[in-house]
């Protein structure tokens, strides 16, 4: 894991925690076009709702192998065992609401799949394929959600997705680089506009 020891410019929301510092540096805003990465942070996305990132990044992996490696189709058939199993996991954040919307969702997925050919088309189409950039210069000016997260939102919940306001979503957006919220001085932000 990298240490804050550079003087590269950075955003600053990963303060001094190592895991967060390689999840800005490494993942955050990076464009995904691979499903099941997807899936996974539409999964900590909707766990994040009313805690914080850090909280849900460190359990990161826990989550991996309770979900069966972010798998939609192994989530979606989890078990009643399985999932009561999860709701007693220590590990992991035991909100029982979250837990079963995760196996729900992976279903809500896995037909979205069948109906649109990915996932990853899907959620690329509401920009034509490009990414919003922000453009932000601090922190406070990023917008907890947009009309792109309103319609993104609205979009899986007629797919039956639940733990996807508006927030959640753009969110989930940010993550998967549908939009480039690091900000203009981030050494990141350029990074990824040249991509």
């Amino acid at each position: 894991m990298r240490a804050m020891q550079d003087d590269k410019p950075r955003c600053g929301w990963m303060r001094d925690d190592p895991l967060m510092l390689a999840y800005h540096d490494e993942e955050w805003g990076v464009p995904v076009h691979e499903d099941r990465k997807w899936f996974e942070f539409l999964v900590l996305d909707a766990f994040q709702a009313g805690l914080s990132w850090k909280t849900v990044l460190h359990k990161r992996e826990a989550f991996k192998k309770v979900f069966h490696g972010f798998d939609p189709a192994r989530a979606a058939h989890m078990s009643e065992a399985e999932i009561e199993e999860a709701c007693r996991n220590q590990s992991i954040i035991r909100n029982r609401q979250k837990i079963r919307a995760t196996v729900n969702n992976a279903k809500a997925f896995l037909a979205l799949q069948k109906k649109f050919g990915t996932f990853d088309s899907f959620i690329w189409s509401f920009t034509k394929g490009g990414v919003i950039r922000g453009g932000w210069k601090t922190l406070e000016e990023i917008p907890a959600s947009t009309p792109l997260s309103d319609a993104v939102s609205k979009a899986l919940k007629a797919e039956g997705f639940t733990f996807v306001g508006s927030k959640i979503c753009y969110a989930f957006l940010q993550a998967g680089g549908v939009v480039n919220d690091h900000l203009v001085h981030c050494f990141r932000y350029k990074d990824l506009r040249r991509r």
